[in-house]
This record gives structure tokens, C-alpha cells and sequence, in this order.
């Protein structure tokens, strides 16, 4: 059931009425839709985590109009959930953007090929054509075509970049030979449609050595001045990864919470559980503080985005271990 979130003894240490003691605010907005993808936080609001803490979060779902970069700079949002790419692009354009915490270790995205196409490694995407997701989301694949030598403005040397909705309609219509997917999510939306895996063809970021940071958390580097604002976001940091190894350890329990919080009904429970347990993959060796090799891997692979890279020289300040420090020391 979805918990109206009161003050708590425990949060408090304190004897006295749990309803005397007014809770600290915080403003969640998500990259997606209600999904799997945020078990984590809706574990925690719903199991109690975040009210332990003296916090009363609002968790508010994304959807294709919906930037949590405009989010936040609009006062929206406290705290975002987002790509890297994006944060970091963000950042440069004048958005001071601060990852606080990571809780995804590694990359769900990759390339999904029709096995009939022929397509077996990456020699074999010259010709071809290929759906990428824009909006920050084409980097990883523009700086591995760069890495690769193969331009991105077709021909016969070249490939064909489609760009792709938030579907799967390329692939199944044969308007691709090629679409990005997520390890948890549109990979299965292609398997559901009635294609077998043993029907595709997959190329991991990760395996490529292309793979970009996602689903960080950022604020606004102007509210870390604020003891208080640090103070909020360590206990959120501590509880949502709380929430994320509870998610780990129970995917289906986690899954039916997500569901619970779902007002759209368009999730099934099958597609949540299932990813949930390729999210808590990609989450698995994370403590939520940020890896600075994973980072750096990052920006080197967006600074070689091709000829028109997402950002054009290193962030500096883009990433603080204060609140992670707060969090967990």
C-alpha cells in the first residue's frame, strides 16, 4: 500500500509523540516513467526508510516532455535522477549540475541487432542502419563510431543513424537493422513482441568499452552551500540505497511495490520483475558513492563523441563526495 509518510521515533531517537515533530522535504524527479528503474526509491518511501530519516520525499515520474535538468532549474525538484551525458551537457550550457551520489555501477545500454541482417560483430555496421535515442543519449554511440572509423552520415563506408523514438517499432517494422535498447527494458519489449533472442544480435556498451555513468543523482551546486541542504541529502542518499539493496535482494516484492505506485497501469508485472532483476545487475557493486575511474571514463568517452561531442573540455566541480561522505562515514 502507498504510506502517508509521519515523523518517526526512530528517525528521531526521541520519546516523544512521532506527530509533534515536523519532517524535512525532498523533491524526487525521475528520468522515466514509474518502473523498475527507481525500485530503490519507492522501496524506501514505501518500507519507511526515508520517514526513519526525518525526511517526507515526493517522488515525481518523468515521461518523454519531462527534462529533470528543466525540472530542478525551474525549482521543481530538489533532487534529480539522470544520464551523465546529459547532466554533464547541462553543466557546460550554464546548469550547474552536481552528481552527490551514484547508484548505478554500470551501463544497460546497447545496440540490438536482427540476427538475419547478418550483423555479427561491429565490422558489419557500415551500410547499415542504425536507431540511436537523441537528447544526450547519442553520445556514447557517436564516440563509439568515432573509435570504430565509421562515419555516421551514411554511405557505403558509413552507417545510417535512425533516429529512434522511445520504442521498439524500428526493429520490429525492419526500419532498422539495429536499435538502442536497455539491458532491462526495450530489449524485452523486442522479446515480447514475438522475436526470440536467438533472433538478435547484441552489442553491450559496457563490452564495448563505450559505456557512459546513468541514473545519478544531481542537484544544484548553489544548495550544497547549505549545511542543512547536505545534512537533507545525506539521510536521503543512506535511505535510498538502503532501498536499492532491499530492492536487490527482493526483486519480486520490489517489483509489486513499483506497481503499487503506478497510476498509469501500463506496467505488467511480468516486465517489472523481470526488470527488476536486470536493474539490480547495474547496480551491484555500488555503495552509492561515486566510482572517480568510472567518471573519468565518462568524460573521456564524451569529449570523443565524435565531431560534434556533448561536451568540449573536462567539468570542473561537476561531482562532490559531500553528501555521500556525510552519508556513510
Amino acid at each position: 500500500m502507498k504510506k502517508t509518510v509521519f515523523g518517526s521515533v526512530a528517525a528521531l531517537g526521541l520519546g516523544f509523540a512521532p506527530a509533534a515533530w515536523a519532517l524535512d522535504d525532498v523533491t524526487l524527479q525521475l528520468k522515466w516513467v514509474t518502473q523498475a528503474q527507481f525500485a530503490g526509491y519507492y522501496v524506501a518511501l514505501e518500507n519507511g526508510f526515508y520517514e526513519e530519516e526525518g525526511l517526507n520525499v515526493t517522488i515525481r515520474a518523468g515521461g518523454p516532455d519531462i527534462a529533470p535538468p528543466q525540472v530542478i532549474a525551474g525549482g521543481g525538484a530538489d533532487v534529480i535522477v539522470e544520464w551523465m551525458p546529459a547532466a554533464l551537457a547541462a553543466r557546460e550550457n550554464g546548469l550547474p549540475l552536481v552528481n552527490i551520489a551514484q547508484p548505478f555501477k554500470s551501463s544497460g545500454m546497447m545496440l540490438t541487432c536482427l540476427a538475419e541482417t547478418g550483423i555479427t560483430s561491429p565490422d558489419d555496421f557500415p551500410g547499415r542502419t542504425l536507431g540511436v535515442w537523441f537528447f544526450g543519449n547519442e553520445y556514447p554511440f557517436l564516440s563509439w563510431m568515432s573509435t570504430l572509423g565509421i562515419p555516421t552520415e551514411g554511405g557505403a563506408d558509413g552507417v545510417e543513424v535512425l533516429r529512434q523514438g522511445f520504442n521498439v517499432d524500428p526493429l520490429l517494422q525492419r526500419q532498422a537493422d539495429c536499435i538502442s535498447t536497455m539491458t532491462y527494458n526495450e530489449y524485452w519489449q523486442v522479446i515480447d513482441a514475438g522475436i526470440g533472442e536467438d533472433e538478435l544480435v547484441t552489442f553491450k556498451y559496457e563490452d564495448q568499452g563505450v559505456a557512459t555513468l546513468e541514473d545519478g543523482l544531481y542537484v544544484l551546486e548553489s544548495n550544497l552551500e547549505d549545511e542543512a541542504f547536505v545534512d537533507k541529502m545525506a539521510r536521503f542518499v543512506r535511505a535510498s540505497m538502503r532501498g536499492w539493496e532491499w530492492a536487490a535482494e527482493n526483486v519480486e516484492e520490489a517489483a509489486m511495490i513499483v506497481l503499487e505506485y503506478d497510476d498509469t497501469g501500463a506496467q505488467t508485472e511480468e516486465h517489472q520483475i523481470r526488470m527488476m532483476g536486470e536493474v539490480a545487475k547495474l547496480i551491484e557493486g555500488s555503495n552509492g558513492t561515486l566510482d572517480m575511474e568510472d567518471y573519468e571514463r565518462t568524460v573521456a568517452t564524451l569529449l570523443g563523441g565524435g565531431s560534434d561531442p556533448v561536451i568540449t573540455a573536462a567539468p570542473e566541480g561537476a561531482t562532490t563526495t559531500v553528501v555521500t561522505d556525510a552519508a556513510f562515514d
